[in-house]
């Protein structure tokens, strides 16, 4: 057998790379920015006072009327460490925890958790990949029925936040995550799916054979155009509590599920990705 005989027999029997959905968080499966939708709670337990809160109103201002540029995530980035500095981590996690259904559930779309649950039908893993902290990231792709997600992560002395970023999930910086996922996990990228609203996120999208800007500012719009991606448009918020409210293991993706066959799922998506505005 020559060489060249023997790869090819080597790669036919090397089994077939899995298939995962990643999505962005912000705007992409909720209507608004994750970390900004929790000052109220932090204000109410004492992490951050009101000048705090009303920059953080104004800043989610600017979010979600222009989107989100290079400049302004790392402006963004930089208020958030600042701000977080001391924190008692477990404390946020607590407040999280307690709060999650009131922040969360009137904020997700209802076509970003159909198209979670088609895609949990279908197979795929679904992947939450987000800038916003994984304190905050994790619980809420736990209660959508994620199988995995990344986020950014902040440095811990003695219990609590030192102000640092220890990584940034962002930009590329999002991409070396799903790079490092798909290698743990054997996801092969050139089939996988993601999802985003951000010209920030174009190397993400990139990185995967089926890209789709959801909701898109006019930056991404313009690339998704030009490079003949789907453009979704998701608008339509719906209240997930009677679905998330049983921490059992029972998830949201499964309980959508319920009563769709796969055949009703794969409408979903059809015309999901039909809908391009």
């Amino acid at each position: 057998m020559t060489t060249s005989a023997r790869i090819d027999d080597a790669e036919s029997t090397r089994p077939a790379g899995r298939i995962a959905a990643f999505f962005d968080l912000d705007k992409t499966i909720i209507a608004k920015s994750s970390t900004l939708a929790f000052s109220k709670p932090f204000f109410d337990q004492g992490l951050i006072n009101r000048r705090a809160v009303l920059k953080s109103s104004y800043a989610q201002f600017l979010f979600l009327l222009s989107g989100a540029d290079h400049d302004q995530m790392e402006r963004m980035r930089a208020h958030i460490a600042a701000m977080c500095a001391g924190w008692d981590v477990e404390q946020v996690r607590s407040i999280v925890a307690e709060t999650l259904h009131d922040i969360v559930d009137p904020l997700v779309f209802a076509e970003a958790a159909d198209l979670i649950a088609d895609h949990k039908l279908r197979g795929h893993d679904v992947v939450v990949v987000s800038a916003s902290g994984e304190e905050i990231v994790r619980p809420i792709a736990e209660a959508l029925g994620a199988d995995i997600s990344t986020a950014t992560k902040m440095e811990v002395e003695d219990g609590r936040y030192n102000g640092t970023v220890e990584f940034y999930c962002y930009g590329e910086g999002k991409v070396e995550a799903m790079e490092s996922l798909a290698e743990s996990r054997n996801y092969d990228l050139s089939q996988c799916f993601a999802y985003s609203d951000s010209i920030t996120d174009l190397p993400m999208l990139g990185a995967v054979g089926h890209p789709t800007a959801v909701n898109p500012d006019r930056a991404l719009r313009k690339e998704a155009a030009a490079a003949g991606w789907p453009i979704l448009t998701f608008s339509n918020p719906v209240s997930l509590r009677s679905r998330i409210q049983k921490p059992s293991g029972t998830t949201v993706a499964a309980s959508a599920a319920v009563g769709f066959s796969a055949l009703a799922a794969g409408a979903i998506t059809y015309r999901l990705l039909r809908r391009k505005r």
